[in-house]
């Protein structure tokens, strides 16, 4: 039986885990920060209960993580082998999905991806910290409904084990403007060979999507790295 306060105390959790992220994702709070759940029980004015259950929920996604007998700290950066990792698994999986999805291609499919692509556009123009996490919710809903379309839910839950990682990937990279506009048009490409039908052709511009993430996010790190020893 549900436990009378748990329906009250869920949108609670979901606001907190709301909030964090988006600071987190805003890159509010520095990696390797401790997240003390008694401070941030005071700073957002709620009890203990439902931080735990959001900072549970955001070491799923890689934001955070927990030490042994320390509690939760935000994760580092991604070191450049780790996104190179991170990419070569993406590029071993998506690609696959994307060929699956192409193979159940539907109006609804292709008018939610049209969506994203549109939303990438307009906001990839703008330069505000809300700008910026908009774009990568679209960018996410762009290859997430990829994979709901492949009516396989051992490969859609392969992207979701990694998606949490994506958002490190995100942060880490730290894309410039140039990127976000290039990601959305190797997007839009993905989309057209959805639109003649074409599967293989989905697959092919899905890696090399991939394959250009990973080597623009590669040498954004390279350049962090140099600006920071400077």
């Amino acid at each position: 039986m549900t436990a009378p306060n748990e329906s009250r105390r869920l949108p609670l959790a979901d606001a907190i885990y709301e909030r964090l992220r988006d600071q987190l994702m805003a890159g509010e709070r520095e990696p390797g920060e401790v997240l003390n759940i008694a401070t941030l029980s005071r700073d957002l004015e709620a009890s203990q209960t439902p931080i735990r259950e959001a900072l549970a929920r955001l070491e799923h996604t890689g934001l955070v993580e927990r030490q042994a007998l320390k509690g939760y700290r935000v994760s580092p950066l991604f070191t450049e082998r780790e996104l190179g990792k991170l990419m070569d698994v993406r590029i071993i999986i998506e690609p696959a999905m994307a060929f699956e999805a192409g193979r159940r291609i539907t109006p609804e499919f292709l008018e939610d991806l049209l969506d994203t692509i549109e939303a990438l556009e307009r906001v990839e123009k703008q330069a505000s910290p809300e700008s910026f996490k908009e774009f990568w919710r679209n960018d996410e809903e762009f290859h997430a409904r990829i994979a709901r379309q492949t009516d396989n839910p051992f490969l859609e839950n392969a992207h979701a084990s990694i998606g949490g990682q994506v958002q490190r990937f995100r942060l880490s990279a730290r894309l410039q403007s140039t990127d976000g506009l290039k990601a959305a048009e190797e997007h839009r490409a993905i989309y057209e060979a959805y639109e003649r039908s074409d599967a293989q052709g989905a697959a092919d511009r899905m890696r090399e999507h991939l394959e250009g993430a990973r080597t623009r996010a590669l040498q954004d790190r390279k350049t962090i790295r140099r600006a920071d020893s400077e």
